[in-house]
C-alpha cells in the first residue's frame, strides 16, 4: 500500500492562478505524493506552467483530459494513478489553500474514519464585481444557509465542498458521474451516503475561492450549477430543499412579471400585479445584500451583493428549469 496522496487538480485556462497554486502544492506535498493536473484543453499558458513544474519535480504529472469535464478528469487520474493509494485529494485551480491542508485532512479522516472529508469555502474578491459576488456567496442571500458556504462547526454532514476522499470508496461507487460538468460533487455524495459512506465536515479548514470576474460569467456559472442540480434531482428522484426551491421559482416569476407589464400596458392594468413577486424578490435581495455587506464589514462594492445574488438566483433557475424539463441527454459543456 502506497501511503502517498493522489492530489488531482482539474484545470481549464487557469494560468492566472496556477503559479501560486503549484508552488503551494509542491511545497506541501510529501515525498510519496503525486500531483496530477488534468487539463481539459487550455488555450492559455496553463499547460506550459504545469509542464515546467513536471520537468523539475517527478511528483508532478500533466494529463490531457479529452472529455474536458472535471468529473471525467478526476476519474481518469484515479484510474491511472490511484492503485495502491488510500486517499484522493481534490484541489480546485480557482482557489487557494491553508498550510498543511492535506495533512490536516488526513488526520481528520483517520480520526473519524470517514469516507470523505469536506471543507468550507470562503469566497474572496479583488475587483469591484468580485467583491460584490463574494459578499453574496458568503451569505445566506447567496448561499441559502449551506454550511460549506457560510461556515459551521465540524461534524457529520450530507454534502460539502469536496476535498479528501478514500479511493476505495470512490472506486466502489463508480467515482464521479462523468456526464456532470457541475454538481458532480453533490451527486457523488448522494450515492456515497446511500451506500453507507459517511462525510465529515471539517469546519475550521476553509479554502479561499476566487469568484467569476464579470456578471455574464457569473450568470453562466449559475446556469450550469442549476442544470447540474436538475440532473441530480432527476437521476435520484430527489425533492428540492427549501433553499433550492426558492431560487428555482425566480425564472417563472420574472417571466410572469414581464408578461404582466406587457398585458397591463396593452389590456388591463390589474395585470401589473403579476410583477408583485419579482418586486418582493428584488427587495429581499437588495436588503439581504446590504445586510450581508454590513455584517462582513465589506467595502462599498460589497453593497452590490444584492445585484450579484439576483444574477445567481436567475441563472440557477434558468439552468434548473432547462435541465429539469428540457434535458438534452448529453453531458453539459465545460465552462
Amino acid at each position: 500500500m502506497n501511503s502517498g496522496l493522489l492530489i488531482v487538480v482539474p484545470c481549464l485556462n487557469e494560468a492566472a492562478h496556477l503559479p501560486q497554486l503549484m508552488a503551494a502544492l509542491v511545497a506541501d506535498a510529501g515525498d510519496n505524493d503525486l500531483i496530477v493536473v488534468t487539463d481539459g484543453g487550455s488555450h492559455d499558458a496553463s499547460q506550459a506552467i504545469v509542464a515546467e513544474w513536471a520537468s523539475r519535480d517527478a511528483r508532478v504529472h500533466l494529463v490531457h483530459n479529452a472529455r474536458r469535464l472535471q468529473s471525467a478528469g478526476i476519474n481518469q487520474a484515479v484510474e491511472t494513478y490511484g492503485e495502491g493509494r488510500t486517499f484522493l485529494l481534490r484541489i480546485d485551480a480557482h482557489a487557494s489553500y491553508p498550510d498543511r491542508f492535506a495533512r490536516r485532512l488526513v488526520e481528520a479522516a483517520t480520526a473519524t474514519r470517514a469516507e470523505s472529508v469536506v471543507v468550507p469555502m470562503r469566497t474572496v474578491g479583488e475587483s469591484c464585481f468580485q467583491i460584490a459576488a463574494a459578499t453574496a456567496q458568503n451569505s445566506r442571500i447567496g448561499a441559502g444557509g449551506s454550511a460549506h458556504r457560510i461556515g459551521g462547526e465540524s461534524g457529520w454532514i450530507d454534502h460539502g465542498h469536496h476535498a479528501l476522499m478514500r479511493i476505495e470508496a470512490f472506486k466502489r461507487i463508480g467515482g464521479y458521474d462523468a456526464a456532470f460538468s457541475h454538481n458532480e460533487d453533490a451527486e457523488y455524495d448522494r450515492r456515497l451516503t446511500a451506500s453507507g459512506g459517511r462525510i465529515w465536515f471539517q469546519g475550521d479548514l476553509a479554502i479561499d475561492y476566487f469568484p467569476r470576474r464579470t456578471p455574464g460569467s457569473l450568470f453562466r456559472q449559475y446556469v450550469n450549477h442549476g442544470r447540474g442540480r436538475a440532473r441530480t434531482v432527476v437521476k435520484h428522484r430527489m425533492p428540492l430543499k427549501p433553499r433550492q426551491l426558492a431560487p428555482a421559482m425566480v425564472g417563472p416569476a420574472v417571466a410572469a412579471a414581464l408578461a404582466g407589464v406587457l398585458i397591463g400596458a396593452l389590456v388591463h392594468p390589474l395585470a401589473f400585479l403579476l410583477a408583485g413577486p419579482v418586486l418582493l424578490w428584488v427587495s429581499i435581495c437588495l436588503l439581504g445584500g446590504g445586510l450581508a455587506a454590513r455584517a462582513a464589514n465589506a467595502p462599498v462594492c460589497g453593497y452590490l451583493a444584492g445585484l450579484a445574488a439576483m444574477l445567481m438566483h436567475l441563472g440557477w433557475s434558468v439552468g434548473f428549469l432547462r435541465g429539469r424539463f428540457l434535458p438534452s441527454g448529453r453531458p453539459d459543456p465545460a465552462l
